[in-house]
């Protein structure tokens, strides 16, 4: 099977500490869907900020590459090499 890029949004919310807190990663449609979620869930009650992101890879065996930050809305962690 061929590569497949997957778009991607994901909000981020704060634990009791003040430490930053993934939430659910949200598939899209396209790049520029991705983004207006991503600003969307950023401005959401309880979040911090958001990301948009892509991924490519082959479903079938389940390898894909690293993720490609499309954006950063609102305060997210530097380091997103876990995405």
């Amino acid at each position: 099977m061929a590569d497949v890029t997957y778009y991607v949004a994901m909000s981020f919310a704060q634990d009791e500490w003040g430490a930053p807190v993934a939430g659910a990663a949200e598939e899209c449609q396209s790049p520029t869907s991705a983004l207006r979620r991503a600003e969307m869930l950023s401005r959401q009650p309880g979040n911090i900020g958001a990301v948009a992101f892509s991924r490519s890879g082959d479903p079938m065996i389940g390898e894909f590459s690293d993720a490609q930050l499309l954006r950063k809305f609102g305060q997210v962690p530097e380091d997103l090499s876990g995405l």
